[in-house]
Formats: C-alpha cells, sequence, structure tokens
C-alpha cells in the first residue's frame, strides 16, 4: 500500500490559489497498474474488497482532515457508508475521513480568500502526514471534536453515530468566534459490538 502513497506526488506541493477549487481525481487520475499502483484494501457496496489503487482513500482523508484547520472550503466530500473495522489504532474521530472512488466520488475543496495555500504531503517510516502553509499569518485556529457518539441496534443491525463539531477561536483574543455542526454520521458497524442497546 506504500507504493500507492507514492503517487501522492500528485499532490504533493500543489498550490490551491484564490478563487481555485482543488479536485481530488483531477489531479491523481485513474488507479491503474501502468501507473505504478499496486493492489490495496477498497470499501465498496458494503463489503471490504481489494483492487487497483486501494488504500488511496486514506490520501483523501488526510487532506479531508487538514482542510478542516484552514479557512478553505470543503465543497464535495463523501463518507462510507459502513464501519468496517474497530477502532485500535484510530487517532481520528470515528466519520471524519472523506471517500473516493474514480471517477464520481469526489475530493474538492476551493479556496475562497485572497490568499494561496499549498498542500505538502510526505511519508516518514509508518505513516502518511502532510500540512498546509500560506505565505500569511492565518487569523483563526479551528479546533475539531467528536460528540453524542454511542452504537446502537436497529432491525438486528448494528449501527454507530455521531457528530463532527469545529470551533474557530481568535489567536489574538484565545476566544471562540464560531461553532458549526461539520458531519453528522449513521453507519453500519461490521464486527461485533457486545452489550448495544436496542433502539427498535
Amino acid at each position: 500500500m506504500i507504493l500507492n502513497y507514492k503517487k501522492s506526488s500528485k499532490i504533493d506541493g500543489i498550490v490551491i490559489k484564490p478563487g481555485e477549487v482543488f479536485s481530488f481525481w483531477k489531479l491523481v487520475g485513474k488507479t491503474t497498474k501502468a501507473k505504478g499502483y499496486i493492489e490495496g484494501m477498497q470499501l465498496a457496496m458494503g463489503e471490504v474488497k481489494t483492487g487497483v489503487g486501494g488504500g488511496i482513500c486514506q490520501l483523501a482523508n488526510l487532506l479531508y482532515w487538514m482542510a478542516l484547520h484552514t479557512p478553505l472550503v470543503v465543497t464535495e466530500r463523501h463518507h462510507h457508508s459502513f464501519d468496517p473495522f474497530p477502532d485500535s489504532g484510530r487517532t481520528l474521530p470515528f466519520g471524519s475521513g472523506a471517500s473516493v472512488f474514480y471517477n464520481y466520488v469526489d475530493l474538492q475543496i476551493s479556496n475562497p480568500t485572497s490568499y494561496s495555500f499549498q498542500i505538502k504531503v510526505w511519508l516518514s517510516d509508518k505513516h502518511l502526514k502532510g500540512a498546509i502553509f500560506s505565505k500569511e499569518e492565518m487569523p483563526y485556529a479551528y479546533h475539531i471534536e467528536e460528540r453524542n457518539h454511542r452504537f446502537l441496534k436497529q432491525n438486528g443491525k448494528n449501527y454507530r453515530e455521531n457528530e463532527i463539531w469545529r470551533k474557530t477561536i481568535d489567536k489574538r483574543t484565545g476566544e471562540m468566534v464560531n461553532e458549526e455542526l461539520l458531519i453528522k454520521n449513521f453507519s453500519e458497524v461490521k464486527y461485533p459490538i457486545p452489550e448495544l442497546v436496542s433502539v427498535e
């Protein structure tokens, strides 16, 4: 799967100028063996499968998470319809990622500001990492938090829901100037969850 991340060179260093829209698939293009992509995990139609370019959603996850911490605006974002694995090793809130599937399930990010932003992505020994840079100091910081998380059972199936909220903080005063609900997740869980409360 690491070899698939090498294709992040299509995105590494890209600049989103004022008024421009970043499109994941416009930059990456179709993932094929001829381009050097390998087999990896894919989530599709409620199932875990393997396919060429599998795992590339993790790059989309990173880009989406970084964009939430900037004044950039996510204009297209999709999420997986189910939760395939338990939270072992999870560092970000459930449902805070982005699903991409060539070429109609895209991640698009627009720049409504008067500043340019550069995306950098790179690999450590074990992790895909990234950052978004600007030549100008931004007046606000952004904090993401999960609320109202729970597991539940409906019609004999297990589900998970939560909310992802963003707080905008004035860096000069430290005061919160805005609070917004970004995402409401409700997804089927594909692994056993003990002691669920039924809401049937």
